[in-house]
């Protein structure tokens, strides 16, 4: 960059000085320039400044929040397939997988603040956390929950639910009949979830929620690998407080299944435009 000269204001008398006057000095001094730096440090001092900007911004915008890709129909209907979502880092503060960068090795979290029950939680998979997966919070540290004939029920108490109506979903690839529910949770929020007459997941064990893990449920109960099967079979188990990495609240948008970017360019009917900054309860 180039350096400004020095400007000076002239004194409106003149003023004898050694036999030389004021003004001749003041303008000695305004023909006088800083010489400008050579074409290879005006580079350097410009692609200086972008590299730390860029850094600052990529820092900020990962402790902000990180976007990601849904990759499959556990969460429909709230989710879909080719739904990009962004999940909240600063929500729950910041722990070993939700650090502005990378993995870093720390123990608990700072800034901790615990979700709430129906959050929609993105998360390392405990079994390996190099997955991350997307589910809702349904059960808090201490609580007790059972699948009993396809119905949900935490400490002992059924989870109401109100029907919507009838829909059809893919499972194990094959479209079924099902029914979309409202689901209430203790605490009063709902949500949609899709149920088919028999699912795998009917009749459950009664599950013991640890201290500092949360039970995770996918919003498609039939189509779900979640904390109701256990980490040895495939399954997600109890999540540890220190996997959580954010909270989803919004879609940012969403294309088609199978679909890219260059699909969307020659054919604009592959992008979702009614799930453009979708809100999802």
């Amino acid at each position: 960059m180039w350096r400004r000269a020095a400007s000076y204001s002239m004194g409106q008398g003149l003023i004898s000085w050694g036999g030389r006057s004021r003004q001749a000095e003041q303008m000695t001094q305004q023909s006088t320039v800083t010489p400008a730096p050579s074409r290879m440090r005006r580079i350097f001092d410009e692609a200086k400044g972008l590299v730390v900007t860029g850094a600052i911004m990529l820092f900020a915008g990962t402790a902000i929040g990180q976007p990601f890709i849904v990759p499959s129909g556990s969460m429909e209907p709230t989710l879909m397939i080719g739904d990009e979502i962004a999940a909240a880092k600063y929500a729950y503060g910041y722990g070993r997988y939700s650090a502005p960068i990378g993995v870093i090795p720390i123990h608990g979290r700072v800034l901790d603040r615990p979700p709430e029950r129906g959050d929609i939680v993105v998360f390392a998979l405990p079994r390996d956390p190099r997955q991350t997966y997307v589910k809702r919070v349904i059960g808090m540290p201490g609580d007790r929950l059972q699948m009993r004939a396809g119905k949900l029920f935490i400490n002992g108490t059924e989870v109401p639910r109100r029907p919507v109506g009838p829909i059809t979903v893919a499972l194990g690839g094959v479209t079924v009949p099902a029914m979309k529910y409202v689901e209430t949770l203790p605490g009063g929020r709902t949500h949609d979830i899709i149920k088919v007459a028999e699912g795998p997941l009917d009749d459950t064990v009664e599950f013991k929620v640890p201290d500092g893990h949360y039970f995770m449920m996918g919003d498609n109960r039939d189509n779900s690998l979640d904390s109701r099967v256990s980490p040895a079979e495939g399954g997600v188990g109890f999540v540890p407080a220190e996997n959580l990495i954010g909270r989803v609240s919004r879609v940012l948008f969403s294309i088609t299944p199978f679909s890219s970017w260059l699909n969307v360019i020659t054919d604009p009917t592959d992008l979702r435009v009614s799930r453009l900054f979708h809100h999802v309860n």
